[in-house]
């Protein structure tokens, strides 16, 4: 498994790639940053090794604290958090719990000292049609988070394999060297 600068690395190095390859595709400056920004942000700091005590959960600084259920629910390298898709979707989705467990009651009590007005009908549809007018956009992002849940699983499959290959290799004898006889 690679150590975490190197996931780090690889992140910075393919970033610049995704991007341009999603604004060649989809001819839009915007769809580039938002997929760009997207597989940054899941590289550095919304990967699957959210699950351990790993540079990506250090980065989330005083709310790291909301990744502790996380870590114990799940086992590392498990399909739940580094499988394509599932590992991302499953992320967010309790990235969203979190949101919305705290967003919503702080929606609420600023209601009630009277910060705006409450209306949950309203805010229900005003969501909607935020989503339907951003959905290419959010199209973007959930490919860019998900090319960083790849690049960092692929990486962390390579990089096992070949240490298993190197390590079989030298317990042959044969270091890469001829041997002298």
């Amino acid at each position: 498994m690679p150590r975490g600068s190197t996931h780090d690395r690889l992140t910075l190095w393919t970033a610049p790639g995704i991007a341009l390859a999603v604004g060649w595709v989809s001819d839009s400056t915007a769809a580039a940053l938002a997929a760009g920004s997207a597989y940054l942000f899941a590289g550095l700091m919304f990967s699957g090794d959210l699950d351990t005590r790993s540079r990506q959960y250090r980065r989330w600084l005083f709310l790291r604290w909301i990744w502790l259920p996380y870590r114990r629910w799940l086992h590392h390298r498990s399909f739940w958090s580094h499988g394509p898709l599932v590992g991302t979707a499953l992320r967010l989705l309790y990235l969203g719990l979190w949101v919305t467990g705290v967003g919503l009651p702080a929606a609420w009590l600023g209601s009630r000292l009277g910060w705006w007005q409450w209306q949950p009908g309203i805010w229900r549809e005003s969501l909607w049609h935020w989503l339907q007018a951003h959905a290419a956009t959010l199209f973007w992002v959930g490919l860019g988070l998900e090319l960083g849940a790849v690049n960092h699983s692929l990486s962390d499959c390579l990089v096992s394999r070949w240490r298993r290959w190197r390590k079989r290799r030298q317990g042959k004898g044969l270091s890469g060297k001829r041997r002298q006889g």
